[in-house]
């Protein structure tokens, strides 16, 4: 299987399965000498961890991460990163229903196609627990970026909008909440939102924002390596992403030139920002922001109907633990990917520079 490795210089290989003996990864690149907060590090995977609330998934897991190289007296060596969370919670079972037929939306037909073979429980390598690994390697990729904040938040639940642009919120608030919206009467009603559609058996999908603040000018390249480009690349590989957009957006088709343009001042800056940060490919010192769109969870604790390994129709109804919403427990792994990205792209830019 190739693609399981993520970055240029500073990269991430993942390995691992939902309901395997654990999952984990190689972090390469990462520079000796950095001096790493391990409770920062755990923090950002407790943020992401099943079980936390009453609108996700109830899978108890700890995802406590150990490592196992690349760390010597709390400090990076430069060598591989190797480290690994245990699964202690699995419920295969609860997958069997499964075994030789194929969910509707999930990756399990085209696998099995690909491969020949799969592993049924709980996705296998398809499954979103891969994520976790993804948590951990940006959690150090953020200590490295030190002086660059990277805040992610819930934005929309559905229909549930937070109308008010990033600039008037207050992004401390994020985390005081179930739902990790930053404004407290709009997170009420999305978590609201969130158990009516649990009780009903069904998911629902949202939007994750995030915005990127005091990066430097000159990351990225014009051509083929656009700092925008590998943002929205590590973004779409997060599991029931659906859609990328940065700046304006899809919004701005609705502008005119003469609108959209973001006038220079004298130092450099923009008086606005519609360029999301990034022109020509290459952050320009402002602002970087952008929307993630989910999908609603595929698997729904309904009956259904779908096909089995023979072509035939049948009837099944989904079971195990699933989120009614994943957006909640996506807003680390939306920072950690991006700051990925960033991690990767500061160190070619030394490498220009030398």
């Amino acid at each position: 299987m190739a693609g399981n490795t993520f970055g240029t210089l500073f990269k991430l290989t993942t390995f691992g399965e939902s309901h395997g003996k654990a999952i984990g990864g190689v972090l390469d690149g990462c520079p000796s000498g950095l001096i790493l907060d391990m409770e920062a590090i755990q923090n950002e995977l407790d943020r992401r961890k099943p079980g936390q609330s009453a609108i996700v998934t109830q899978r108890k897991e700890p995802d406590t991460v150990v490592f196992y190289s690349g760390i010597f007296e709390g400090k990076t060596t430069g060598t591989p990163i190797g480290f690994a969370i245990y699964n202690t919670n699995q419920k295969s079972k609860d997958y069997s229903h499964i075994k030789d037929s194929y969910r509707p939306s999930h990756a399990d037909y085209v696998y099995d196609k690909k491969y020949g073979f799969r592993d049924y429980r709980g996705g296998g390598r398809s499954s979103a627990r891969e994520t976790a690994s993804r948590v951990v390697a940006g959690a150090i990729a953020k200590q490295f970026l030190n002086g660059i904040s990277i805040n992610a938040f819930v934005s929309q639940v559905g229909s549930l909008r937070l109308e008010k642009p990033y600039s008037e919120l207050d992004l401390k608030l994020t985390e005081s909440n179930a739902v990790r919206c930053p404004d407290p009467d709009t997170a009420a009603r999305m978590e609201s939102y969130i158990k009516e559609i649990r009780k009903e058996g069904d998911t629902v999908g949202g939007i994750i924002s995030c915005v990127i603040k005091n990066v430097p000018v000159g990351l990225g390249e014009p051509v083929f390596d656009k700092l925008h480009a590998d943002l929205g690349k590590a973004m779409l590989s997060i599991n029931a992403v659906k859609g990328f957009e940065y700046g304006s957006g899809f919004e701005g088709v609705k502008m005119k030139g003469s609108v959209h343009n973001d006038q220079f001042k004298t130092d450099g800056t923009t008086i606005t920002n519609n360029s999301g940060g990034i022109q020509g490919g290459i952050s320009n010192g402002m602002d970087i922001y952008f929307n993630v769109a989910f999908k609603p969870v595929a698997t729904v604790i309904q009956s259904y109907e779908t096909i089995d390994k023979d072509g035939n129709m049948v009837k099944t109804q989904g079971k195990g633990r699933h989120d009614p919403c994943v957006v909640p427990r996506a807003v680390p792994i939306v920072e950690a990917m991006a700051a990925l990205v960033l991690a990767d792209f500061t160190l070619l830019n030394r490498t220009i520079k030398l």
